[in-house]
C-alpha cells in the first residue's frame, strides 16, 4: 500500500512513519512536510535511507505542489498529522493555526477527492471537546466546545472533512487524540520541556495552581490507534484514542522532579494563559469496541522511558532548542517570570 503521510516531520509523525515501517516493511510512505521550528528530519535519520521511504519538503497549503504529489504517488491511504499544534502560539498569532489546520487540510481534500483515495485519517485532538467538568467524558457524539485558536481550527478542520464525506464520499476519518508524550516531542510541550529543564536545572513554569488535568497517552499507544483506525475505521466517523490517565499538572511535574532527582524549589508558578482549559477526559469506548485498541503503555514505564531518553539525547534538544524556538521561549517566559507579568503566554506550559 501507499501512504502519504503529512508532518511526518513533527513528534507524532515521525514516531508513526517509524512504527508503521517497521510493523508493515511491505508498504511506502512518502512524507509531506514543511519543516517549520518543531518539524526535524533527525527524527527520521533511522528510516530515511529506506528504500520505502521519501521525503517531500513542501507545504500543504500549496495546491499545485499537492496536486502534483497526488498524481505523482497516488496514494491509497493520507495519515494528515500537519498542524499547527500549539496553543500558546495559536493564542499569540492565530492567523497561521487557521491557515494551516483549514486551508491546508481543504487543499488535501481536494486532492484526495480527485485522486479517489482509499482512506483518508485526518488527527485530531481531544481539546475540541473543551474543559469538562468530573465526572464527564467526552465520546464521539459530544457537542465541540473549542476554547483557543489551535483547537477552534482544528475543529473545524475535522467537520470539514466529514462535510467532505457526506458531500463527496470522500473516505474520511476523524481521530482525537488526548495529550501525547514520548520520545522525539519538540521541547516547548509540557512534559519534555518540564523533564529538559528539569536535567538543565531550570525553572519549571508551572501555569496557575497546577491542578488542570490532563489525559495523558504515550505515543506508541497513539500510532497503533490510528494504525487501526486506518486499517479498520469506518469513513464518516470519529474515534477518540485516550490514555486513560488521568493526572493533574503539578502532580506530572513533581513527578518528574522525583524521577530526575532534582528538588521542588525548581518549580515556578506563571500567570494563568487565557482561557485554559481545566479538564480534558475521553472515552475510548467506541476504539476499543469496534477496533480491539487498547493503551498498553502505563504512564510510570513511559515517564521513566521519555526521561531516560530527553537525558541519553541531550544534544538533539540542544540543537532543536536553538534558533527560533530559543528566541520565541526566552520572550516569553521572560514575560511571564517579571514582577509586572503581561499575558502572552509561557511556551510550552500546555496542558
Amino acid at each position: 500500500m501507499r501512504l502519504l503521510v503529512t508532518g511526518g516531520a513533527g513528534f507524532i509523525g515521525s514516531n508513526f512513519i517509524r512504527y508503521y515501517l517497521c510493523r508493515h516493511p511491505e508498504d511506502s510512505i512518502v512524507n509531506l512536510d514543511k519543516l517549520t521550528y518543531a518539524g526535524n528530519l533527525e527524527n527520521l535519520a533511522e528510516v530515511e535511507k529506506h528504500p520505502r521511504y521519501r521525503f517531500v519538503k513542501g507545504d500543504i497549503c500549496d495546491g499545485p505542489l499537492v496536486a502534483d504529489l497526488f498524481e505523482a504517488e497516488r496514494p491509497e491511504l493520507v495519515v494528515h498529522f500537519a498542524a499547527e499544534s500549539h496553543v500558546d502560539r495559536s493564542i499569540l498569532s492565530p492567523s497561521p493555526a487557521f491557515e494551516t489546520n483549514l486551508r491546508g487540510t481543504f487543499t488535501l481534500l481536494e486532492a484526495a477527492r480527485q485522486y479517489k483515495v482509499a482512506k483518508f485519517v485526518h488527527v485530531s485532538t481531544d481539546e475540541v471537546y473543551g474543559s469538562l467538568e468530573e465526572p464527564l467524558e467526552a465520546d464521539e457524539d459530544f457537542v465541540l466546545r473549542p476554547s483557543s485558536p489551535y483547537s477552534a481550527a482544528k475543529a473545524g478542520s475535522d467537520l470539514l472533512g466529514l462535510g467532505f464525506f457526506v458531500t463527496y464520499g470522500v473516505p474520511v476519518v476523524v481521530t482525537r487524540g488526548s495529550n501525547n508524550y514520548g520520545p522525539y516531542q519538540f521541547p516547548e510541550k509540557f512534559i519534555p520541556l518540564m523533564v529538559t529543564n528539569a536535567l538543565e536545572d531550570q525553572a519549571l513554569p508551572i501555569y496557575g495552581d497546577g491542578q488542570q488535568v490532563r489525559d495523558w497517552l504515550h505515543v506508541e499507544d497513539h500510532c497503533a490507534g490510528i494504525e487501526a483506525v486506518a486499517a479498520g475505521g469506518r469513513p464518516g466517523q470519529i474515534y477518540n484514542i485516550g490514555g486513560n490517565c488521568s493526572r493533574p499538572n503539578l502532580e506530572v511535574v513533581r513527578e518528574i522532579l522525583r524521577l530526575t532527582g532534582k528538588p521542588e524549589s525548581l518549580l515556578q508558578r506563571v500567570t494563568d494563559r487565557p482561557g485554559h482549559d481545566r479538564r480534558y477526559a475521553l472515552s475510548s469506548a467506541k476504539i476499543e469496541r469496534e477496533l480491539g485498541w487498547r493503551p498498553r503503555v502505563e504512564f510510570a514505564e513511559g515517564l521513566a522511558r521519555t526521561i531516560e531518553w530527553y537525558r541519553s539525547n541531550r544534544a538533539w534538544v540542544s540543537r532543536v532548542k536553538g534558533g527560533e524556538y530559543r528566541e520565541y521561549y526566552q520572550r516569553n517566559y521572560r514575560d511571564l517570570s517579571a514582577p509586572n507579568r503581561d499575558r502572552k503566554g509561557a511556551d510550552g506550559v500546555v496542558g
